[in-house]
């Protein structure tokens, strides 16, 4: 679809091409239609117009010609320099290198406030980020649990793609449930090295493990020190996640009545219940989107 050969057709397949049968189908009728014209015999209908996606870019003018993994929409536009032949180019092992991206290493302990995960290990943001060491000086960055259980399901999650800044203190991830529209606040400055293909696919999975497999991005910092002297880790993360916890309770009690039956215990979908206006106060004020 993206190479424009048809028009719509959703892949299933993380575009692994290999095994795919409609994949395999468009190669036969296209190698048919080629021996064909190649005989003289014309092809009538749409199905006599199609070709195989590298010969349909290939009749592209060379610095038109997009980089398979901008057709992915993983990275934005890089013409291919290297015919499409992806098995022998530096950039797909480079990319293939970063995307795959390294285990994801989980925290050692979890401590439980108000039904809230804390990792012991990991710095935690004042908008509700978090950041993770990772291996060649990168770090790692998701949602915390206790923003994961205000904002509940989400149904798209806008994550910059690879070779994108980010600037500590602004927004830096778009997150979208319904009609509803909020943001994460990057907690430090440098370019992104990787997104999550698990959640950039599948939003709804994050909450699920958002210290782990529910990671949003990679990121090679500029100022990793000084980014740090403004987050926080241990006891000082879990005294501001009580405190957040606290003044949650105080800001929407009003809204939904007691939070639960057994003495404050945050539920798994807080702002769910919530109408539109005080929905997005709520959200503003925790992930203090209001000060990006």
């Amino acid at each position: 679809m993206q190479a424009g050969v048809v028009k719509t057709k959703i892949c299933r397949r993380e575009f692994d091409c290999t095994g795919c049968r409609f994949d395999r189908v468009l190669r036969n009728l296209a190698e048919e239609n080629r021996k064909r014209s190649a005989s003289g015999q014309a092809v009538p209908g749409r199905r006599g117009r199609i070709v195989y996606w590298p010969d349909k870019l290939r009749g592209l003018p060379a610095h038109r010609r997009p980089c398979l993994h901008h057709l992915k929409r993983r990275i934005e536009f890089r013409a291919c320099t290297n015919d499409y032949l992806c098995s022998n180019c530096e950039f797909d092992q480079y990319f293939q290198d970063q995307y795959a991206v390294h285990a994801v290493l989980k925290p050692v302990a979890m401590k439980d406030v108000k039904g809230v995960k804390i990792p012991q290990g990991v710095y935690l943001h004042r908008g509700h980020a978090w950041v993770g060491m990772a291996s060649g000086g990168q770090v790692r960055i998701g949602l915390d649990a206790f923003a994961a259980r205000l904002l509940g399901p989400l149904d798209r999650i806008e994550l910059p793609l690879m070779g994108k800044p980010l600037e500590r203190g602004r927004v830096g991830i778009r997150m979208n449930r319904g009609d509803l529209r909020t943001g994460l606040v990057a907690p430090v400055s440098g370019v992104v090295t990787a997104f999550n293909p698990i959640v950039n696919d599948n939003p709804k999975a994050l909450p699920a493990d958002p210290y782990g497999d529910g990671w949003l991005l990679m990121v090679q910092p500029n100022h990793l020190r000084e980014d740090l002297r403004s987050l926080q880790m241990g006891a000082e993360a879990t005294a501001f996640i009580e405190s957040e916890i606290d003044q949650l309770f105080q800001a929407i009690e009003t809204q939904l009545g007691p939070l639960a039956a057994d003495g404050g215990t945050l539920s798994d979908d807080i702002l769910g219940s919530l109408p539109p206006n005080c929905w997005k106060k709520v959200a503003r004020q925790f992930l203090r989107t209001d000060r990006a």
